[in-house]
Parts: C-alpha cells; structure tokens; sequence
C-alpha cells in the first residue's frame, strides 16, 4: 500500500507457497474496492498454463499493451515472473510508461539477479515475504496459546499447510513444496546434476541449523561419510538454497572490534516443516529450532540480525534497525544456574547502553543487572 502508484517496480520475493500470489490478489481486490476498475487489474500468473505462450517476453508485452486502458493508471500483476526468460526486457519497456504500476513476485533470487539489477538499477524495490510468523498463525488458529505454539514449532506456518488437521495429507503437501523447490528453483535452475549430493547437504544443513559452519567442515564431513565432495561444490549449493529462499545466512559481527568477521556463519531454515519432513524429530535441538523461529521474527520486524562475537563468547543475535540496536540471547530454558550463567555472561561483557534481552520458554521472571529475560511465546505476540 505505501508503495502504491510510486514509480518503482515492486518485487515480492519468497520461498514457494508462503503466500506471494494471495497477497497479489488481496492487494488487487483492494484497489478495485477504492474505485480502480477490474479492466485496469492485469493479473498474469505463470504457473498457470493459459498464460503459457506469454512466456516469450514480446508477446508478454504485447498482451499487456493491448489490455491498457488510457487515462488512468493500470496495475500489472506478474506472478513467478522468473518463468519468463529476459522479462527484464519487456518491463524495462513498460516501466517507460507514466500510466502502469507494476508488481511482480518470484520464488528464486534470480529476480535480483545482476542481470535484473543493471537493467532497472534504481527502479525496483524488493518486498520480502515469509511464511506465517507464529503470531499470524495463532490469529488463524486461536486456542491455548501454548498448544498452538508447540504445533507452530514442528509443522511450521506454511499458510494453506495450517489448514490440513490430517497429519498424512499435511505431509505429502510439504512434500510437494519441497519436491517442488528442490527440481525447479534448483536443479533446474542451477543445472545440478548430482542430486543425490545435494540432498545429502541439503541433510546436512537442516541438521546443523543454528551451529557455526564452514563450507569446508561439510564437505569435509560429507566426504568422510563416504559421499566425496569439494568445498567449492558446497559452496555452490548452499547458494542455490539460498537463492531459493530456502537457508538464511547470518554472518558474524565482533562488538569489541566493531568489525564483520569474515569465516563462520550460521544458517537458518525458512520453515520448520521441511526439518520435520526430512528429519522427523530425531537430535531435534530445541534451542537451536527456537533460535531459528526468533530469528525470523527479527526479520520480519524490519532488523539486520548478525550473530554477535564478544571475546570468546557468543551472542546469538544482534539485531539492527537504523541507529536501533537491540542484543539477543535463545534458550529452551534458563532455570539450570550454569545455563543461566552462559546465557547472561555474554551480554555482561557488553559495556553499551542498548537494550539486552534473553529469551526462553520459562515463565518466572529472571531479569538481572538491566538484562531482562523474556517468554518467546510473549516475545512472538508481542
């Protein structure tokens, strides 16, 4: 909506089914609500076989010329508009015109790509979406809050997915979201030809979410199991997972140096769901499955999340917003006097004045020297 009628094109981005298309749609049916008429909505989605021919970008951007209605502005609604090749070129031509508002969504990073970012440099703006936060699925769901929490912590918030109360055909539709990534955002994509290897990562990182990696330690790994690899080939695709929106970086940031660190990252999954499918319950690390569910909510809430280097201690996020900076620790439980300790220990070490939080799924009130601890149920409504 703040968008509306400025002259930048709109690109809504997301892993598949986290619901790009229905917000297209709402926003469509929003505008003919305040007046715009249905003739000057021009939805085109790719996925759908009606609109195959318009693959080939002239006649895309013919079909859209001649559906212009003058006088007025006309509102264009490209849906997986990455199925197009060189759709760069007939927006480019559009854009050029004063009366079309343009929006369009993918589910691959192929959209800002540097092909894209040269063409129309300066011209786009990248909304980015992701599933249900837990606070948008307990407003769909409802209920005890606690209950829908621990269904939120191992189905995930795949919109149409919390619909499906038969755990078999909630399966096999997480199933076809992950079959679905897995071939066309990046196999297909990325002409991989060793999927079996790829897999095995893909095992390898949503076993490992939350723990500081190196591409070398995986393929290291990986190839101690028998499965020989390179770095480079592990390099190439955690990249195509995220390419996918499917893994999430965060890179590390040394408060007492004030430096970004260079090796080490951590990486986090969209959604839970594909860990449950993959790797049912087995060595499910709770804190690190929590520390993956805040660290989306911080990016939801509009923050740059780092993990954050003091000493030899580790902060698990540092999240920043403007000249905002706001300090995280995740834990199951800090009731254990050692766990508590290596939870505070860290943010005491930080001498600045910014806000220090340690989140947990305990009740009782356990804030000390200006560190307050706080429930994540809370922390995810708020």
């Amino acid at each position: 909506m703040q968008w509306k009628d400025r002259k930048v094109i709109k690109v809504v981005t997301g892993v598949r089914r986290c619901g790009k298309s229905t917000l297209l749609q709402l926003f469509s049916e929003n505008l003919q609500k305040q007046g715009v008429s249905p003739e000057a909505c021009i939805s085109i989605n790719f996925e759908n076989i009606l609109f195959e021919e318009l693959k080939e970008y002239h006649r895309l951007h013919d079909y859209i010329t001649n559906r212009l209605q003058p006088k007025v502005m006309n509102y264009i609604f490209l849906d997986e508009i990455q199925l197009v090749p060189e759709f760069e070129k007939a927006i480019d031509s559009l854009f050029l015109r004063d009366n079309v508002d343009i929006y369009m969504t993918g589910s691959n990073a192929y959209l800002l790509s540097s092909e894209l970012a040269t063409l129309l440099s300066g011209r786009y703006v990248e909304i980015s979406m992701l599933p249900f936060s837990f606070k948008e699925y307990y407003q769909l769901i409802g209920g005890d809050k606690r209950v829908a929490f621990s269904n939120y912590y191992s189905l995930g918030g795949f919109p149409y997915a919390t619909t499906l109360t038969n755990p078999t055909i909630y399966r096999e539709y997480i199933q076809g979201i992950y079959s679905t990534v897995l071939l066309k955002d990046i196999v297909e994509r990325k002409k991989i030809a060793d999927v079996a290897l790829l897999e095995a990562i893909i095992r390898f990182m949503f076993d490992n979410i939350g723990n500081l990696v190196s591409v070398k330690k995986i393929a290291d790994t990986l190839t101690s199991g028998g499965r020989k690899t390179t770095a480079s080939t592990v390099s190439t695709y955690i990249t195509a997972l995220k390419d996918a929106f499917i893994l999430y970086e965060a890179n590390r940031y040394d408060v007492k140096g004030k430096q970004y660190l260079q090796s080490l990252e951590k990486y986090y999954l969209v959604d839970i769901s594909f860990r449950t499918l993959l790797l049912s319950s087995r060595n499910m690390d709770i804190g690190h499955v929590l520390e993956s569910i805040v660290y989306f909510e911080l990016l939801r809430r509009g923050y740059k999340v780092f993990i954050g280097k003091i000493g030899s201690s580790e902060i698990d996020f540092i999240a920043y917003k403007g000249e905002e900076r706001i300090y995280y620790q995740v834990s199951a439980s800090i009731l254990d006097t050692n766990t508590k300790e290596r939870e505070f220990a860290p943010l005491r070490a930080i001498k600045d004045n910014f806000p220090k939080y340690v989140l947990s799924m305990d009740d009782f009130p356990m804030s000390e020297n200006g560190i307050l601890q706080q429930n994540i149920i809370d922390f995810l409504l708020e």
